[in-house]
């Protein structure tokens, strides 16, 4: 039987009146349908708190043809998100076939009140559109119950921040070299190298390069600076093997693969199957051949088996809040946002990154361990290293600092917290903690392995410096003597 085609699809049939549509219709009608799909999968992943990507991520997906225009639809609706629900709320006007298509009637009534009417086509349209005196007398019922005069004075009480940040993109030194980029890039762009993570380009705010070719090709991924010093503080080597415990979408894992030289093993750890799918795609566009993806949970992962017995460092950056980074990610505009004081939730995601945490100590060989979030929340950071120090010292784990030059330091609730490292969502547009565990005393094998071929290295150089100075000699005594 044939699929019955939903008003909400991506690519709607027009039926016989839509025949005639303008360019400019059509391309709003599909705008419109990719920016609903996108909004359905951002709300439902921030009502379970576990979001399948950023809405950037979301929306710059090869699915998506009119990318800017379904950019602009989501985040706009967003914002008026509040708005259009009261609005709806008061209307009462959505029957129940509409009510499960609501993402698009959301975008839809945007569009209706403060967007483009004049384009809008389609059988949901004009279902609204039919609705439209109902729905702006329940908008100024609402203005009158605000005490506001107007929607931008509605808008205010809202407080939607619209915090500007540097554009940052990571240099994929697996396909190509940092000069080569720079040059590249400035033809185009204004741009320079960042000081602190030498891959790191640093352009003006809303720089957009999602189409350029080198993003498009992987041979630069758009990461911001703070989640591009997680790898770098783990600092794995060439041939050492590494565990990225929680590691969709992966771009922190192709930066580990590219500080390693492709060499080495990464065993790239996600639970959940649609990020699963996302990180296979990462690692395939950064050409990372040294990542194998484990489908799996972490915290099943047994120390005792000997697949593991090798591990040198492992990468944790589990699930969090995300509350630092509402401007890169645009949390800001979800309706969780104003949630973060739930202490509950807070507390639960807590229990799980203690035992995450605890978990990765355990492994037998590991040497180093990086426990990062995008949080800005204590209990979730400094209050969870606080709470493992005991079991890590007992393993032989203690706390290092990293970035020595970076100000901002953790707070003061345990002593060492001056070695781990935050960021400051005013001051750095993006909240980021970082702590770095190593073990004491012990010589990674991978170095002393390097030191020992650096020896062989260096002799066999020296012996052939020897002979090339014996026969220059020789040729040399051979000439004077002719």
């Amino acid at each position: 039987m044939a699929r019955k085609k939903v008003e909400g699809d991506t690519k709607p049939k027009p039926a016989a009146n839509q025949k005639r549509l303008s360019n400019a219709e059509r391309s709003a009608l599909f705008a419109r349908r990719e920016a609903a799909k996108v909004l359905r999968t951002t709300l439902q992943g921030d009502a379970r708190r576990r979001a399948v990507g950023s809405i950037k991520t979301l929306v710059y997906s090869p699915s998506v043809r009119n990318k800017r225009a379904t950019y602009a639809l989501v985040c706009q609706t967003l914002k008026y998100l509040p708005i259009i629900k009261d609005v709806f709320h008061t209307a009462n006007v959505l029957s129940s076939k509409w009510k499960r298509q609501e993402e698009l009637m959301y975008i839809i009534l945007y569009d209706i009140l403060f967007g483009q009417e004049a384009l809008l086509a389609g059988d949901a349209e004009k279902y609204l559109l039919q609705k439209k005196d109902v729905l702006q007398a329940a908008l100024a019922k609402l203005l009158v119950r605000k005490k506001v005069k107007d929607v931008s004075e509605l808008m205010s009480s809202y407080k939607i921040s619209d915090l500007l940040k540097p554009c940052y993109a990571r240099v994929n030194t697996l396909k190509m070299d940092v000069e080569s980029a720079l040059l590249e890039f400035k033809k185009q762009y204004e741009v320079c190298q960042d000081a602190m993570v030498p891959d790191l380009l640093i352009f003006p705010p809303r720089t957009d390069l999602h189409d350029h070719p080198l993003v498009k090709s992987g041979s630069v991924f758009l990461q911001g600076k703070a989640s591009s010093m997680v790898a770098v503080a783990l600092g794995p080597k060439p041939r050492w093997e590494v565990i990225d415990a929680c590691a969709a979408p992966g771009n922190k894992t192709v930066h580990l693969a590219a500080l390693m030289k492709g060499n080495g093993k990464i065993i790239a750890c996600e639970l959940n199957k649609e990020r699963v799918k996302r990180l296979k795609d990462t690692v395939k566009l950064a050409g990372a051949t040294n990542v194998k993806v484990k489908h799996g949970d972490f915290l099943n992962m047994s120390p005792e088996d000997p697949a593991y017995s090798k591990v040198q460092a492992i990468l944790l950056d589990p699930s969090c809040s995300g509350s630092g980074t509402a401007v890169d990610r645009l949390d800001h505009l979800l309706p969780s946002y104003t949630a973060d004081s739930d202490v509950n939730r807070l507390e639960k995601l807590a229990a799980f990154q203690k035992k995450a945490l605890e978990h990765a100590l355990s492994f037998p060989a590991v040497e180093k361990i990086v426990y990062s979030t995008c949080s800005i929340n204590q209990v979730e950071n400094e209050d969870v290293v606080k709470s493992v120090l005991p079991l890590a010292s007992s393993y032989g784990f203690e706390l290092t600092t990293i970035f020595p030059q970076w100000p901002r330091r953790g707070h003061p609730t345990f002593d060492g917290s001056q070695h781990v490292l935050r960021t400051d969502l005013i001051e750095d547009k993006e909240g980021f903690f970082i702590a770095l565990f190593v073990k004491k005393g012990v010589s990674p094998p991978a170095k002393h392995t390097r030191d020992v071929g650096n020896t062989l290295r260096a002799l066999q150089r020296r012996k052939k410096r020897k002979m090339n100075s014996f026969f220059l000699l020789r040729t040399l005594g051979l000439f004077l003597q002719s």
